[in-house]
């Protein structure tokens, strides 16, 4: 079966199986090896991607499910060479120990900090909760969404200005 959404702002038509998750479509199919399988059960948060805004585990999407839908994945944050100021954030506070599980991370921030500027570290916490690090003890990734929060609340002062 043929289904048709959009990928990081590119229209893209695929062919599925009713099993094919988007996990499958986004790496085998289309390429972009930045998001991970880790777990395949929806428990890591290596697979988010946006899908219409949200983060979801795209292990647990099926492909026909996305019909006319919007999905960006990490690949869609930075503009070519120059990281997204989240990303860059996380370089930065040193929060990208292997790597593995940093585009779930940056994806989940992304959507947190779209919805809410300024969030207080429960409400960081809250939102990083879907997603597992083996590396390095949640504290530099928190250290990472301040900064990041930081960074953007700067930079609209300066677009406002």
């Amino acid at each position: 079966m043929k289904v048709r959404f959009a990928v990081n702002g590119r229209a893209v038509t695929a062919e599925v199986d009713a099993e094919t998750r988007l996990l499958d479509v986004l790496r085998e199919d289309l390429h972009l090896t930045g998001t991970k399988e880790g777990c395949g059960e929806g428990e890591c948060g290596a697979c988010t991607v946006l899908l219409d805004g949200r983060p979801v585990n795209s292990c647990l999407v099926l492909a026909l499910q996305i019909e006319g839908a919007d999905i960006v994945t990490i690949e869609g944050l930075a503009d070519g060479p120059r990281l997204h100021p989240i990303q860059q954030a996380f370089v930065d506070a040193g929060a990208v120990q292997c790597g593995f599980c940093t585009p779930g991370f940056v994806l989940s921030v992304y959507a947190l900090l779209r919805d809410c500027p300024a969030p207080s570290d429960e409400e960081i916490l809250m939102a990083l909760e879907g997603n597992l690090c083996r590396c390095t003890g949640y504290a530099k990734i928190v250290d990472a969404v301040r900064l990041a929060a930081k960074r953007l609340a700067e930079a609209r002062v300066q677009e406002a200005a």
